[in-house]
C-alpha cells in the first residue's frame, strides 16, 4: 500500500503557477480557461458551487474501482493513516448523483468508474483543485492468462486486442491513436512493495483491453459466439507469447488519458 504526503500549507499560493511542486495536473482543452463555470455533471461538483482547491488540493493518490471495494478501501486507509475523524464522517462526496460515488480519506480519493466519463471529470477536477504530482491507481479484478488464480498483475503497458500499445479514440469522424505506456518506475515500486507481503504472488506484465466481456475476451458462454474453442485457445496462446498476463476492459483509455494529462497511472489488478 502506498503512503501519501499531502501538500504543506506553505507550498500553496494563490497563483497556481507559483505552486511549489513538480508536476501539475494539466488538461488538453483550451476552452476551459474561457468558461465562467465548469460543472462536473457526473460527479455533482462545480467550480462555482464548490471550493475545489480546498476540498481536493492536497490529493496525491487517486484509486478507482467498484463501489463496495472503494468504500472498504476508504475505511481501511482511514485506519492506516490514523486519522482523527470518526469513520462515519467518511461520506460519499458525489451523493447528489447516482452515477458515481467518491470518498476522501486524508489526501486519498476513491472513485468509481465508468472509466472514460469519470477520467474526464476527475482529471478536470484535479486541474481546478491545483493538484500536482498525482498518481492514479486502478484497483480491480481481471481475467488471467497463464498465471495462477489470485495472482496480482501490475500493468506495464496496456495493449489492444491486436497486442498493440495503443488506444484508438473516435473523435468526430477521425480515429486518433494514443500511446498506452505507463510509468515504469511506479511498476517497480509497487512490485517491490508486493515482496513485503507474504502469499501475495505478483507479476509485471501487459494488460489487454477488449471492447466487451464475452466475445472480445474469447468466452464461450455469451449470447453470441462466432469462434471455436480451438481458435480461442490459439488466440490466448498468442496473447501470452506477446506478454499479456491479464484481460479487462478499461486499461487502454486509462493509460492514454493519464499519459496525456501528466499523471502517473497504474493498474493493480487481481487475476
Amino acid at each position: 500500500m502506498a503512503s501519501v504526503i499531502p501538500a504543506s500549507n506553505s507550498s500553496m499560493r494563490s497563483d497556481r503557477n507559483t505552486y511549489v511542486g513538480k508536476r501539475f495536473v494539466h488538461v488538453k482543452n483550451a476552452y476551459l480557461d474561457s468558461m465562467d463555470e465548469d460543472i462536473l455533471y457526473h460527479l455533482d461538483l462545480g467550480t462555482k458551487t464548490h471550493n475545489l482547491p480546498a476540498m481536493f488540493g492536497d490529493v496525491k493518490f487517486v484509486c478507482v474501482g467498484s463501489p463496495n471495494r472503494m468504500k472498504a478501501f476508504a475505511l481501511f486507509m482511514h485506519k492506516e493513516l490514523g486519522l482523527e475523524e470518526a469513520e462515519e464522517d467518511i461520506k460519499d462526496i458525489c451523493a447528489g448523483t447516482d452515477r458515481y460515488c467518491m470518498y476522501k480519506t486524508g489526501p486519498h480519493v476513491m472513485v468509481i468508474p465508468s472509466i472514460s466519463i469519470m477520467l474526464h471529470e476527475l482529471i478536470t477536477l484535479l486541474h481546478h483543485a491545483r493538484c500536482c504530482d498525482v498518481t492514479i491507481i486502478r484497483i480491480g479484478t481481471s481475467g488471467g492468462i497463464g498465471i495462477a488464480p489470485g495472482t496480482v498483475v501490475i500493468t506495464d503497458i496496456a495493449v489492444d486486442s491486436f497486442f498493440k500499445p495503443r488506444f484508438e479514440q473516435v473523435i468526430l469522424d477521425n480515429i486518433v491513436t494514443r500511446s498506452t505506456e505507463l510509468d515504469k518506475e511506479l511498476s517497480e515500486e509497487l512490485f517491490n512493495c508486493s515482496k513485503e507481503i507474504p502469499n501475495f504472488p505478483t507479476f509485471i506484465g501487459h494488460t489487454m483491453c477488449t471492447y466487451d466481456f464475452y466475445e472480445g475476451q474469447g468466452r464461450l458462454d455469451g449470447a453470441l459466439c462466432s469462434f471455436s474453442r480451438e481458435k480461442k485457445l490459439d488466440y490466448l496462446k498468442r496473447a501470452y507469447k506477446a506478454g499479456v498476463r491479464n484481460i479487462e476492459m478499461e486499461s487502454t483509455v486509462f493509460a492514454a488519458m493519464c499519459g496525456l494529462c501528466g499523471l502517473k497511472g497504474k493498474l493493480f489488478m487481481n487475476a
